[in-house]
């Protein structure tokens, strides 16, 4: 079975960097036609010009994807450019500090807005649309539509500290099994990817700000290494192409072995 997406219609957000970036650039020189939506216009705009080749098949889309008219709006922006949508990566994420303690703070609710609200809504809107274009000679056994989130190991470890992203990242796992029930019916499969270990923007950043923070990830990793964003990307190509027609529902883990082992003192990303 090819792992091809050659012709198909990606959304990705959260695609101005890190790994959404990466998924975003391995689609296109996958040969699939995709709309990078992010919130930083200059960013996007950029990233769309280092693409080599990337004229016919590559778009942006800037806005904040946490108001519902800016998500309606990235539905019909990307029908408009390609006619159709076939997947769609929710690759946006907010790594939030969090006290515990501390009932004044907003960030439990800036957290699910942002890494579990937007995700919901926009996958709604891309079934919706998913289901709208089927051709009635397509075959019945076969999938009309892939949509994967981008979560995190943290959702099964314990991090006090990183409590609002935990929460957040176990509410999106839940939310993917949930919804590739309710959408099997309409053969639109939902999965997802765990990540951990992996160099994503936020983990660069914690990297740069804290000297130990490397040496720490590495020895609670197995593998012994962090992840390239491009594995992350990898993975995500295998659950959109037809290579998984019969997977929906699933959590696919991407951190070097880093839940196989216990220690909650090291951060997850």
């Amino acid at each position: 079975m090819s792992f091809s997406i050659v012709g198909k219609t990606a959304i990705v957000t959260g695609a101005a960097n890190g790994v959404g970036l990466a998924i975003a650039r391995h689609f296109v020189d996958q040969g699939a036609n995709v709309v990078l939506a992010d919130r930083d216009e200059s960013k996007l705009k950029s990233e769309i010009a280092s693409l080599s080749g990337a004229d016919d098949n590559a778009t942006f889309f800037a806005g904040d994807l946490r108001e519902r008219l800016t998500l309606a709006n990235l539905v019909s922006a990307t029908v408009d450019a390609y006619d159709r949508v076939d997947i769609l990566v929710n690759a946006t994420r907010q790594c939030l500090a969090t006290d515990p303690l501390d009932d004044q703070s907003d960030t439990v609710k800036d957290a699910l807005e942002q890494n579990l609200l937007v995700s919901l809504k926009l996958s709604q809107m891309v079934a919706r649309r998913m289901t709208k274009q089927v051709n009635e000679q397509d075959e019945r056994s076969k999938a009309i539509g892939s949509i994967i989130n981008l979560s995190s190991i943290a959702a099964r470890r314990t991090q006090p500290e990183l409590m609002a992203y935990s929460i957040a990242s176990a509410a999106l796992d839940q939310m993917t099994r949930s919804m590739a029930v309710a959408f099997a019916q309409h053969r639109i499969r939902i999965n997802g990817v765990a990540l951990g270990s992996v160099m994503s923007a936020n983990l660069k950043d914690q990297i740069h700000a804290h000297e130990d923070y490397r040496a720490k990830i590495l020895h609670q990793t197995p593998m012994g290494r962090i992840g390239a964003s491009s594995e992350a990307a990898e993975a995500v190509q295998f659950l959109a192409s037809d290579a998984a027609a019969f997977m929906t529902g699933q959590i696919i883990t991407i951190d070097g072995g880093r839940t196989l082992l216990d220690p909650v003192a090291v951060p997850a990303h």
